[in-house]
């Protein structure tokens, strides 16, 4: 998730040398080596990506502007297409005194983002995701070019400071002799000591996979800069609706979010025709004596923490247990949850926070900061989807810690979403085509589901029952709530020199990625819907007690998604992460365009064809934005 260049380029595109990078590397920044143990076609308003387009994806060129957006296709998929043209964000709106500004364009589904250097000289490196959502036109395994132009597989990017690309794909797989997991997605990039450097390290998985081969295929690898080889550090973590994801480091620890391997605590048809595993609780539980149907006739339900089809109300779960798989059970490996390993000794996993759904953005405070260096977690909510269907469940921002005795604070899910109970009627689900109990009619808006399965999720999923008798330990009240399915993606803390106007001292910038059109959008014309953005938190202290003051800091002038403009089109679509470079400048990692459900028929980001459901990835849309003090 690299360049983009219109027909008029045509220059050859440089080898690249791993070797010499490493040597540039380790004497720009003062490692030792080994140390980190589209040539388009443009026709008429519509371009096609070809495999020398792809191939120039590939390399990492970087797009000049143009005025006009290109029509970018998925290989796989032809009819499944986006407007592209970032120009230089100038659809993006950002408060006065602040500059938007292109730093690479044409990447795969970029997702994680590291630095390298001080202000006056740095390196850049970016991970491209690959085949991180569920589709036929995603599957790396057809492309049928080379495992080096293969967009559909992840990779790692390396950039100067200007962005002019110097190296990479970094540990591709079927290039590099070890490469990340082919079948993705990874997730993130982090240097242990920072922009400092040291070891190299990138979440991955093989979710993308089919027939259960994606259960426990999460990994923490070290990704050697010299030859783009991986070393895996830990691995066997879960993996399901969400894998491992982002990462963090404090003293001697590395810290990550684990999200949980289903939407709602209970295994569907949503995750993989029921073949995901089930989530891992990271303290004792007690099941409720609820089991959630996903057919009616023949009648098929499941209990939460329990794989597809088994029924074991009442039942007690010790920590930590893989009922799936219980070979695979591992003291401190549980999910939903943000856990901890000694970067000495990486079989010491402890869980930090749980009871999340998906925490999937985690930073940590300063240590002068109000909130004195803990770990501020971003957690998206679940979606009307699978077994245990919910509404408007919001996204949250909570604080995770262990408690003085070492165990994990908890916040609740999957019976608790914010505040407030998940059985409470404002999370009623209403019925949409991804519950599992729903028959697809397009003749029936707006659930689009048969008027007999709509009666049956009313009855069977309303309210969304409790998973568990009771809660496992005291539920932590989250500090804030964000619009549902707005979806935190990544959390900064601004350096004072970004400090000005709207953005106050120990500020924070966090991405909002936006809705997957599994549901109606979140807001209702003519309030702006909510998502698709960067958001501004200052905290404010001056009367002792700790408050927190939100507000729009970098979003679309039309308030959607740039790849459904053909002339708003620079512009976000889905920003993933958010990182503070050397130089001050805040970088927004954007994955691209995705075409989605819409909401269902006639939305504007939908599928062109439904067998291509649900989520099209388009490659060589993704993008990296750069925010600057003026």
């Amino acid at each position: 998730m690299r360049g983009f260049r219109d027909e008029r380029w045509t220059a050859p595109i440089a080898p690249f040398d791993l070797a010499s990078l490493s040597l540039q590397l380790c004497a720009s920044h003062g490692l030792i080596a080994g140390e980190a143990g589209k040539d388009t076609a443009m026709k008429s308003g519509s371009l096609r990506l070809s495999l020398v387009t792809l191939s120039l994806i590939g390399a990492g060129v970087t797009a000049p502007e143009f005025a006009a957006a290109a029509t970018v296709a998925n290989p796989l998929c032809p009819s499944e297409t986006a407007f592209f043209g970032p120009g230089n964000g100038e659809d993006i709106t950002v408060p006065a005194g602040f500059k938007v500004s292109v730093f690479a364009s044409g990447l795969n589904m970029p997702t994680g983002i590291a630095f390298l250097g001080s202000a006056n000289h740095f390196s850049v490196f970016v991970l491209e995701s690959g085949h991180g959502l569920p589709s036929k036109c995603n599957e790396q395994d057809s492309w049928p070019g080379s495992a080096a132009t293969n967009p559909f597989t992840p990779d790692i990017l390396v950039f100067d400071q200007n962005g002019k690309k110097i190296a990479g794909p970094l540990a591709k797989p079927g290039v590099a002799a070890s490469g990340l997991q082919p079948a993705g997605p990874a997730v993130d990039i982090a240097f242990e000591r920072g922009f400092q450097g040291g070891r190299l390290f990138a979440t991955d998985s093989n979710q993308a996979t089919h027939g259960g081969g994606q259960n426990s295929s999460s990994r923490i690898v070290i990704v050697d800069v010299s030859s783009g080889n991986v070393t895996p550090f830990i691995v066997n973590l879960p993996t399901g609706d969400h894998p491992t994801e982002q990462l963090a480091f404090k003293e001697n620890w590395i810290y990550w979010s684990q999200g949980s391997t289903t939407n709602s605590g209970v295994v569907g048809l949503d995750n993989n025709d029921g073949k995901n595993q089930p989530d891992i609780p990271c303290q004792d539980i007690t099941l409720s004596n609820n089991v959630f149907p996903s057919s009616i006739t023949p009648f098929v339900a499941t209990s939460g923490y329990s794989p597809f089809g088994v029924q074991q109300p009442g039942a007690t779960i010790a920590a930590f247990t893989n009922t799936q798989n219980p070979a695979l059970s591992r003291q401190g490996v549980c999910d939903g949850a943000t856990l901890r390993a000694s970067l000495n000794n990486p079989n010491v996993i402890q869980p930090v926070g749980w009871g999340h759904r998906n925490g999937y953005a985690i930073r940590f405070a300063p240590n002068d900061h109000p909130l004195r260096g803990q770990l501020l977690v971003g957690e998206d909510g679940p979606d009307e989807r699978g077994a245990r269907p919910s509404n408007g469940a919001p996204e949250v921002l909570s604080v995770d810690q262990q408690n003085p005795d070492g165990t994990p604070v908890y916040h609740g899910w999957p019976d608790r979403y914010g505040f407030l109970a998940s059985s409470q009627a404002v999370f009623n689900p209403v019925g949409g085509a991804s519950d599992d109990l729903c028959v697809f009619d397009a003749g029936n808006p707006p659930s689009f589901c048969t008027p007999a399965s709509l009666a049956n999720i009313l009855k069977f999923d309303v309210p969304a029952r409790n998973v568990l008798a009771f809660p496992p330990a005291p539920i932590v009240a989250p500090l804030a709530l964000e619009a549902a399915d707005s979806s935190f993606t990544g959390i900064d803390f601004v350096p004072r020199s970004f400090a000005k106007g709207p953005v106050l001292a120990g500020a924070a910038l966090y991405s909002l990625e936006g809705d997957f059109g599994f549901s109606a959008p979140n807001a209702t014309d003519p309030a702006p819907e909510v998502g698709h953005e960067i958001k501004l938190i200052n905290f404010n202290q001056d009367s002792g007690a700790l408050s927190l003051s939100f507000q729009n800091f970098a979003r679309n002038n039309t308030g959607d998604q740039a790849f459904i403009s053909a002339t708003h089109h620079a512009g976000f679509n889905r920003p993933t992460n958010i990182r503070f470079g050397p130089d001050g400048c805040a970088y927004v990692v954007d994955y691209g365009a995705v075409r989605d459900p819409g909401g269902g028929p006639g939305g504007d980001t939908r599928f062109a064809n439904a067998a291509d459901a649900p989520l099209v990835q388009i490659p060589g849309t993704g993008v990296i934005f750069k925010i600057c003090p003026q």
